[in-house]
Protein backbone atom coordinates (compact mmCIF):
# COMPACT_ATOMS: atom_id res chain seq x y z
CA UNK A 1 0.00 0.00 0.00
CA UNK A 2 1.11 3.45 -0.76
CA UNK A 3 0.81 6.69 0.96
CA UNK A 4 0.70 7.50 4.78
CA UNK A 5 -1.39 4.53 6.68
CA UNK A 6 -4.40 5.62 8.27
CA UNK A 7 -5.89 5.31 11.98
CA UNK A 8 -8.89 2.94 11.51
CA UNK A 9 -11.88 4.94 12.79
CA UNK A 10 -14.66 3.23 14.49
CA UNK A 11 -17.80 4.57 15.75
CA UNK A 12 -19.86 3.82 18.71
CA UNK A 13 -23.65 3.65 18.65
CA UNK A 14 -23.92 7.06 20.54
CA UNK A 15 -21.21 8.73 18.26
CA UNK A 16 -23.09 7.48 15.06
CA UNK A 17 -26.16 8.71 16.21
CA UNK A 18 -25.04 11.82 17.26
CA UNK A 19 -23.29 12.96 14.06
CA UNK A 20 -26.13 11.49 11.90
CA UNK A 21 -28.46 13.77 13.70
CA UNK A 22 -26.08 16.94 13.03
CA UNK A 23 -26.27 15.79 9.09
CA UNK A 24 -30.41 15.88 9.26
CA UNK A 25 -30.93 18.48 12.01
CA UNK A 26 -32.44 21.72 9.85
CA UNK A 27 -30.58 24.27 12.20
CA UNK A 28 -27.11 22.52 12.18
CA UNK A 29 -24.20 24.71 10.60
CA UNK A 30 -23.30 23.56 7.63
CA UNK A 31 -20.15 23.31 8.17
CA UNK A 32 -20.57 20.87 11.24
CA UNK A 33 -22.78 18.82 8.85
CA UNK A 34 -20.39 18.60 6.56
CA UNK A 35 -17.67 17.14 8.80
CA UNK A 36 -20.11 14.97 10.24
CA UNK A 37 -20.74 13.71 6.60
CA UNK A 38 -17.02 13.56 6.36
CA UNK A 39 -16.71 11.11 9.70
CA UNK A 40 -19.29 8.76 8.76
CA UNK A 41 -18.18 8.63 5.21
CA UNK A 42 -14.41 7.23 6.82
CA UNK A 43 -16.06 5.04 9.22
CA UNK A 44 -18.04 3.11 6.46
CA UNK A 45 -14.50 1.90 5.32
CA UNK A 46 -14.39 4.36 2.23
CA UNK A 47 -10.95 5.83 1.53
CA UNK A 48 -10.23 9.70 1.69
CA UNK A 49 -10.23 10.20 -1.56
CA UNK A 50 -13.57 8.73 -2.18
CA UNK A 51 -15.22 10.75 0.79
CA UNK A 52 -13.37 13.66 -0.50
CA UNK A 53 -15.08 13.56 -4.23
CA UNK A 54 -18.68 13.02 -2.46
CA UNK A 55 -18.75 15.69 -0.76
CA UNK A 56 -16.90 17.68 -3.01
CA UNK A 57 -13.72 18.48 -0.77
CA UNK A 58 -10.09 18.37 -0.89
CA UNK A 59 -8.51 14.72 -0.15
CA UNK A 60 -6.27 17.02 2.58
CA UNK A 61 -9.56 18.14 4.14
CA UNK A 62 -10.89 14.65 4.65
CA UNK A 63 -7.69 13.59 5.87
CA UNK A 64 -7.76 16.87 8.33
CA UNK A 65 -10.98 15.99 9.95
CA UNK A 66 -10.69 12.45 10.34
CA UNK A 67 -7.25 13.16 12.10
CA UNK A 68 -9.15 15.37 14.47
CA UNK A 69 -11.81 13.02 15.05
CA UNK A 70 -9.64 10.10 16.06
CA UNK A 71 -7.60 11.88 18.70
CA UNK A 72 -10.73 14.15 19.94
CA UNK A 73 -13.36 12.40 18.99
CA UNK A 74 -16.55 14.78 18.75
CA UNK A 75 -15.21 17.43 20.28
CA UNK A 76 -12.58 17.40 17.62
CA UNK A 77 -15.16 18.64 15.24
CA UNK A 78 -15.35 21.85 16.57
CA UNK A 79 -13.52 24.90 15.66
CA UNK A 80 -10.01 25.19 17.36
CA UNK A 81 -9.57 28.48 19.26
CA UNK A 82 -8.60 31.45 17.22
CA UNK A 83 -5.51 33.71 17.89
CA UNK A 84 -6.50 36.89 19.20
CA UNK A 85 -7.58 39.02 22.53
CA UNK A 86 -8.65 36.76 25.22
CA UNK A 87 -12.11 36.06 26.17
CA UNK A 88 -13.60 38.62 28.19
CA UNK A 89 -16.68 36.58 28.99
CA UNK A 90 -16.04 33.10 30.45
CA UNK A 91 -17.82 30.21 30.19
CA UNK A 92 -19.84 30.65 33.42
CA UNK A 93 -21.63 33.99 32.01
CA UNK A 94 -22.47 32.32 28.65
CA UNK A 95 -23.85 29.41 30.78
CA UNK A 96 -25.95 32.18 32.70
CA UNK A 97 -26.94 33.66 29.70
CA UNK A 98 -28.34 30.52 28.28
CA UNK A 99 -30.06 29.46 31.65
CA UNK A 100 -32.20 32.92 31.87
CA UNK A 101 -33.04 32.48 28.49
CA UNK A 102 -34.69 29.41 28.24
CA UNK A 103 -35.66 29.11 31.83
CA UNK A 104 -36.93 32.53 32.13
CA UNK A 105 -39.31 35.72 30.93
CA UNK A 106 -38.54 39.50 31.27
CA UNK A 107 -41.04 41.50 33.45
CA UNK A 108 -43.37 43.04 30.83
CA UNK A 109 -42.78 40.80 27.98
CA UNK A 110 -43.14 37.26 26.66
CA UNK A 111 -40.22 36.72 25.77
CA UNK A 112 -36.41 38.22 25.82
CA UNK A 113 -35.03 40.27 23.31
CA UNK A 114 -31.46 41.20 22.80
CA UNK A 115 -31.28 44.60 24.60
CA UNK A 116 -33.63 43.18 27.60
CA UNK A 117 -31.49 40.17 28.35
CA UNK A 118 -28.37 42.69 28.00
CA UNK A 119 -29.35 45.09 30.64
CA UNK A 120 -30.60 41.98 32.69
CA UNK A 121 -26.69 40.25 32.20
CA UNK A 122 -24.65 43.62 32.21
CA UNK A 123 -23.35 42.50 28.55
CA UNK A 124 -23.20 44.31 25.30
CA UNK A 125 -26.34 43.55 22.52
CA UNK A 126 -23.33 42.66 20.75
CA UNK A 127 -22.36 40.02 23.21
CA UNK A 128 -25.62 38.68 23.61
CA UNK A 129 -26.45 38.32 19.96
CA UNK A 130 -23.35 36.14 19.62
CA UNK A 131 -24.07 33.74 22.52
CA UNK A 132 -27.30 32.92 20.79
CA UNK A 133 -26.29 32.83 17.55
CA UNK A 134 -23.79 30.58 18.40
CA UNK A 135 -26.44 28.43 20.84
CA UNK A 136 -28.94 28.90 18.45
CA UNK A 137 -31.40 30.46 20.44
CA UNK A 138 -33.99 32.45 18.56
CA UNK A 139 -36.37 33.66 21.36
CA UNK A 140 -38.36 36.25 19.03
CA UNK A 141 -39.71 32.80 16.89
CA UNK A 142 -42.56 31.04 17.55
CA UNK A 143 -44.03 27.94 15.51
CA UNK A 144 -46.83 26.09 16.21
CA UNK A 145 -47.48 22.50 16.09
CA UNK A 146 -50.06 19.83 16.76
CA UNK A 147 -50.10 16.08 17.43
CA UNK A 148 -52.56 13.76 16.46
CA UNK A 149 -54.22 11.90 19.08
CA UNK A 150 -55.76 9.31 16.58
CA UNK A 151 -56.28 5.82 18.36
CA UNK A 152 -55.14 4.54 15.00
CA UNK A 153 -52.54 7.28 13.90
CA UNK A 154 -50.17 4.42 13.41
CA UNK A 155 -52.01 2.08 11.28
CA UNK A 156 -53.38 5.38 9.26
CA UNK A 157 -49.98 6.50 8.82
CA UNK A 158 -48.37 3.25 7.30
CA UNK A 159 -51.19 2.89 5.35
CA UNK A 160 -51.15 6.02 3.52
CA UNK A 161 -47.29 6.32 3.47
CA UNK A 162 -47.65 3.12 1.73
CA UNK A 163 -49.68 3.94 -1.31
CA UNK A 164 -47.16 6.75 -1.89
CA UNK A 165 -44.37 4.58 -1.66
CA UNK A 166 -45.93 1.84 -3.14
CA UNK A 167 -48.37 2.22 -5.07
CA UNK A 168 -50.91 -0.68 -5.93
CA UNK A 169 -51.29 -1.95 -9.78
CA UNK A 170 -53.83 -1.18 -11.78
CA UNK A 171 -54.86 2.00 -9.43
CA UNK A 172 -54.88 6.00 -8.93
CA UNK A 173 -53.90 7.20 -6.10
CA UNK A 174 -55.63 10.44 -5.68
CA UNK A 175 -55.32 12.96 -2.50
CA UNK A 176 -58.57 14.29 -2.55
CA UNK A 177 -59.67 17.48 0.04
CA UNK A 178 -61.52 21.01 -0.71
CA UNK A 179 -59.90 24.65 -0.11
CA UNK A 180 -62.93 26.44 1.07
CA UNK A 181 -63.74 30.14 1.78
CA UNK A 182 -61.33 31.21 -0.84
CA UNK A 183 -62.02 35.17 -0.70
CA UNK A 184 -62.04 37.31 -3.39
CA UNK A 185 -60.79 40.41 -2.15
CA UNK A 186 -60.26 43.84 -3.85
CA UNK A 187 -58.12 46.55 -2.35
CA UNK A 188 -59.75 49.84 -1.84
CA UNK A 189 -57.60 51.71 -3.74
CA UNK A 190 -54.91 51.09 -6.70
CA UNK A 191 -51.96 49.13 -6.11
CA UNK A 192 -49.05 51.25 -6.74
CA UNK A 193 -46.54 49.14 -8.81
CA UNK A 194 -42.93 47.65 -8.26
CA UNK A 195 -40.32 50.63 -9.39
CA UNK A 196 -36.18 50.50 -8.60
CA UNK A 197 -35.50 50.46 -5.00
CA UNK A 198 -39.37 50.73 -4.34
CA UNK A 199 -41.43 47.69 -3.74
CA UNK A 200 -44.76 46.88 -4.96
CA UNK A 201 -47.56 48.91 -2.32
CA UNK A 202 -51.32 48.44 -1.88
CA UNK A 203 -53.54 49.13 1.09
CA UNK A 204 -53.86 47.42 4.55
CA UNK A 205 -58.04 47.40 3.68
CA UNK A 206 -59.69 45.58 1.23
CA UNK A 207 -63.43 44.80 0.33
CA UNK A 208 -64.94 41.64 0.28
CA UNK A 209 -67.00 40.25 -2.91
CA UNK A 210 -68.12 36.74 -2.18
CA UNK A 211 -66.06 33.56 -1.41
CA UNK A 212 -65.59 30.01 -3.21
CA UNK A 213 -64.48 26.70 -2.76
CA UNK A 214 -62.44 24.55 -4.64
CA UNK A 215 -62.52 20.86 -4.94
CA UNK A 216 -59.63 19.16 -5.88
CA UNK A 217 -57.79 15.78 -6.31
CA UNK A 218 -54.23 15.40 -6.89
CA UNK A 219 -52.91 12.28 -8.63
CA UNK A 220 -49.42 11.28 -6.93
CA UNK A 221 -47.93 9.62 -9.68
CA UNK A 222 -48.69 12.67 -12.57
CA UNK A 223 -49.17 15.72 -10.31
CA UNK A 224 -52.39 16.56 -12.44
CA UNK A 225 -55.39 17.91 -10.45
CA UNK A 226 -59.00 17.39 -10.97
CA UNK A 227 -60.66 20.52 -9.95
CA UNK A 228 -64.15 21.57 -9.28
CA UNK A 229 -65.56 24.91 -7.94
CA UNK A 230 -68.28 25.73 -5.81
CA UNK A 231 -69.79 28.16 -4.03
CA UNK A 232 -71.25 26.24 -1.14
CA UNK A 233 -69.17 23.74 0.88
CA UNK A 234 -71.91 20.86 1.28
CA UNK A 235 -71.73 16.88 1.08
CA UNK A 236 -74.18 17.41 -1.91
CA UNK A 237 -71.57 19.10 -3.58
CA UNK A 238 -68.64 16.75 -2.88
CA UNK A 239 -71.04 13.74 -4.11
CA UNK A 240 -71.23 16.20 -7.46
CA UNK A 241 -67.30 16.49 -7.89
CA UNK A 242 -66.95 12.57 -6.75
CA UNK A 243 -69.14 12.44 -9.83
CA UNK A 244 -66.53 14.16 -11.87
CA UNK A 245 -63.57 11.95 -10.40
CA UNK A 246 -65.23 9.19 -11.62
CA UNK A 247 -65.85 10.68 -15.38
CA UNK A 248 -61.94 11.31 -15.40
CA UNK A 249 -60.73 7.53 -14.00
CA UNK A 250 -60.04 5.33 -16.81
CA UNK A 251 -62.23 2.87 -16.12
CA UNK A 252 -60.05 0.01 -15.87
CA UNK A 253 -58.23 1.38 -12.55
CA UNK A 254 -59.07 1.10 -9.04
CA UNK A 255 -58.93 4.46 -7.43
CA UNK A 256 -57.73 4.82 -3.79
CA UNK A 257 -58.71 8.38 -2.09
CA UNK A 258 -56.64 9.80 0.73
CA UNK A 259 -59.16 12.39 2.52
CA UNK A 260 -59.14 13.63 5.84
CA UNK A 261 -62.23 13.18 8.17
CA UNK A 262 -64.23 16.31 7.84
CA UNK A 263 -67.74 15.50 8.22
CA UNK A 264 -69.04 16.24 4.49
CA UNK A 265 -66.57 13.25 4.01
CA UNK A 266 -68.67 10.67 5.89
CA UNK A 267 -72.33 11.24 5.33
CA UNK A 268 -74.48 8.72 4.43
CA UNK A 269 -75.23 9.77 1.05
CA UNK A 270 -71.42 9.78 0.62
CA UNK A 271 -70.97 6.42 2.26
CA UNK A 272 -73.90 4.91 -0.35
CA UNK A 273 -72.28 6.67 -3.00
CA UNK A 274 -69.69 4.48 -2.25
CA UNK A 275 -71.15 1.69 -1.90
CA UNK A 276 -71.84 1.58 -5.27
CA UNK A 277 -68.99 2.17 -6.48
CA UNK A 278 -66.94 -0.70 -5.53
CA UNK A 279 -63.44 0.18 -7.38
CA UNK A 280 -63.10 3.40 -5.34
CA UNK A 281 -61.02 2.58 -1.87
CA UNK A 282 -61.00 5.24 0.93
CA UNK A 283 -58.10 6.03 2.86
CA UNK A 284 -58.72 8.28 6.02
CA UNK A 285 -55.72 10.61 7.12
CA UNK A 286 -55.37 10.62 11.04
CA UNK A 287 -57.55 13.35 12.70
CA UNK A 288 -54.72 16.74 13.21
CA UNK A 289 -52.62 15.10 10.76
CA UNK A 290 -53.52 17.14 7.50
CA UNK A 291 -49.86 17.08 6.37
CA UNK A 292 -50.44 13.73 5.15
CA UNK A 293 -52.35 14.62 2.69
CA UNK A 294 -50.08 15.79 -0.47
CA UNK A 295 -53.09 17.64 -1.76
CA UNK A 296 -53.05 20.15 0.76
CA UNK A 297 -49.03 21.00 -0.33
CA UNK A 298 -50.55 22.03 -3.31
CA UNK A 299 -53.13 24.26 -1.80
CA UNK A 300 -50.66 26.08 -0.30
CA UNK A 301 -48.66 26.73 -3.69
CA UNK A 302 -51.82 27.94 -5.12
CA UNK A 303 -51.86 30.47 -2.21
CA UNK A 304 -48.56 31.54 -2.11
CA UNK A 305 -48.50 32.24 -6.58
CA UNK A 306 -51.63 33.19 -7.27
CA UNK A 307 -54.04 33.88 -4.24
CA UNK A 308 -52.75 35.67 -1.43
CA UNK A 309 -51.30 38.96 -3.37
CA UNK A 310 -54.36 38.43 -6.63
CA UNK A 311 -56.90 41.04 -6.19
CA UNK A 312 -60.49 39.74 -7.93
CA UNK A 313 -63.64 42.32 -8.35
CA UNK A 314 -65.91 39.33 -8.01
CA UNK A 315 -66.01 36.03 -6.91
CA UNK A 316 -66.48 35.29 -10.68
CA UNK A 317 -63.00 36.73 -11.55
CA UNK A 318 -61.36 34.87 -8.62
CA UNK A 319 -63.36 31.61 -10.00
CA UNK A 320 -61.80 32.48 -13.90
CA UNK A 321 -57.88 32.64 -12.13
CA UNK A 322 -58.35 29.32 -10.11
CA UNK A 323 -59.31 27.75 -13.29
CA UNK A 324 -56.29 29.28 -14.84
CA UNK A 325 -53.73 27.93 -12.87
CA UNK A 326 -55.26 24.32 -12.87
CA UNK A 327 -55.17 24.47 -16.37
CA UNK A 328 -51.52 25.67 -16.56
CA UNK A 329 -50.63 23.12 -13.48
CA UNK A 330 -52.02 20.49 -15.46
CA UNK A 331 -49.84 21.79 -18.91
CA UNK A 332 -46.86 20.86 -17.44
CA UNK A 333 -47.71 18.92 -13.79
CA UNK A 334 -45.06 18.11 -11.35
CA UNK A 335 -45.73 15.58 -9.09
CA UNK A 336 -44.08 16.07 -5.27
CA UNK A 337 -41.71 13.45 -4.71
CA UNK A 338 -42.57 11.71 -1.06
CA UNK A 339 -39.36 10.24 0.89
CA UNK A 340 -40.36 9.73 4.06
CA UNK A 341 -40.78 6.57 5.41
CA UNK A 342 -43.26 5.80 7.74
CA UNK A 343 -40.93 4.54 10.40
CA UNK A 344 -39.29 7.43 9.61
CA UNK A 345 -42.15 9.67 10.46
CA UNK A 346 -43.48 7.82 13.42
CA UNK A 347 -39.47 8.05 15.05
CA UNK A 348 -39.65 11.32 14.74
CA UNK A 349 -43.15 11.51 16.35
CA UNK A 350 -41.53 9.62 18.93
CA UNK A 351 -38.75 12.22 19.63
CA UNK A 352 -41.11 14.84 19.54
CA UNK A 353 -43.55 13.26 21.94
CA UNK A 354 -40.54 12.74 24.04
CA UNK A 355 -39.57 16.22 23.94
CA UNK A 356 -42.96 18.13 25.06
CA UNK A 357 -43.33 15.25 27.75
CA UNK A 358 -39.98 16.35 29.37
CA UNK A 359 -40.44 20.14 29.01
CA UNK A 360 -42.55 20.55 32.07
CA UNK A 361 -45.55 22.25 30.81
Amino acid sequence: MRGRPKTELVLSDAEREQLTALTLRRKTAQAMALRARIVLGCAQGMENKAVAVRQRVTPQTVSKWRARFVKHRLEGLLDAPRPGAPRSIDDARVDAVIARTLESIPQGATHWSTRTMAREMNLSQTAVTRIWRAFGLQPHRQETFKLSSDPLFVEKVRDIVGLYLDPPLKAMVLCVDEKSQIQALDRTQPILPLAPGIPERRTHDYMRHGTTTLFAALDIATGEVIGELHRRHRSSEFLQFLRTVEANVPTGLDVHLVMDNYGTHKTPAVKAWFARHPRFHVHFTPTSASWLNQVERWFATLTEKYIRRGTHRSTRQLEQAIKQYLQLNNANPKPFQWAKTADDILASVERFCLRTSNSGH
